[in-house]
């Protein structure tokens, strides 16, 4: 079977994936929007199943999560009227697939097949980076020790030092018995 264009382009969906208490995750509302759902919808169809979503699947963003998660993406807090109430939800990959099985429209299997293909692309960047890491690290310790090495053959050979003042001998004697003696001439 040919793989078909995506829905929506992976680069777009990959945006709205964040990593969320050691989980990459999508917020109920950017999924909503990519389903072509209201929020409020896509939250009642979980709500409706619950059995479908246990807590490794979707779990409700804390206040404190909430704001750093306005703070780092700059999505406006909601003022006055209207505006969300409620912490939103975060779907786990195995959370995004079960959404397709109470969201029954072609569009949803569609975006869907749309989420999972990206997930698995960023599993796989991510499995490439830690190889190159890994030989990076390899690299730069086989780095180190080639300039370790440069530098013991550029540094300067220690020349011996000479005697200092006290440790030279006013004069120098020969030791006993190494005097060289005059040859012996015969006068005959």
């Amino acid at each position: 079977m040919a793989k078909s264009e995506p829905v929506i382009p992976l680069e777009r969906i990959a945006g709205r994936i964040y990593l969320i208490r050691g989980e990459k995750v999508m917020l109920d509302s950017d999924l909503a929007e990519l389903y072509g759902v209201t929020t409020g919808n896509l939250n009642k169809a979980v709500k409706r199943n619950p059995e479908r979503f246990p807590e490794d699947f979707i779990f409700q963003l804390t206040a404190q999560e909430t704001e750093s998660l306005l703070f780092q993406t700059g999505r406006a807090k909601p003022s006055g009227r209207g505006g969300r109430h409620t912490p939103p939800h975060a779907f786990t990959e195995q959370g995004v697939a079960m959404l397709s099985t109470v969201l029954r429209s072609k569009r949803a299997v569609q975006v869907n097949i749309s989420i999972m293909r990206t997930f698995v692309k960023l599993r796989q960047m991510l499995a490439t980076n830690r190889e190159l890491a890994r030989k990076v690290a390899q690299h730069d310790r086989q780095i180190a020790v080639l300039f370790d090495e440069v530098r013991k053959l550029l540094a300067p050979v220690p020349r011996p030092s000479l005697p200092s003042q006290r440790e030279k001998p006013d004069r120098i004697h020969p030791p006993r018995g190494l005097i060289p003696q005059p040859p012996l001439t015969s006068s005959f």
